[in-house]
């Protein structure tokens, strides 16, 4: 099972947040890009560009963060913020 929580934030505050929980049927990456499609999806923006820090920052915490450099339109937050969940985090 893979959770993973993505949030919006402006000026220091959460404005938007999703928690997507998904079964892991072929590859963690599959399933991660799949978690973060169906977030941006539900909160109506644009999916970021994983640029390389934003891998190696994923990859050694669990998270990462987009801001206006992950995407080619305006947004209108200062960033986008996923973290993946276990048990934890509950």
């Amino acid at each position: 099972m893979l959770r993973i929580w993505g949030k919006l934030i402006k000026d220091n505050k959460i404005i938007k947040d999703k928690v997507i929980e998904l079964v892991i049927k072929n590859t963690y990456q599959e399933a991660l890009k799949e978690a973060v499609t169906e977030i941006c999806k539900e909160m109506d923006i644009a999916k970021p560009y994983w640029l390389n820090h934003n891998l190696e920052e994923y990859n050694n915490r669990n998270k990462t963060s987009f801001d206006e450099n992950n995407f080619i339109e305006e947004i209108e937050f200062d960033k986008f913020e996923i973290e993946e969940l276990n048990d934890e985090n509950k």
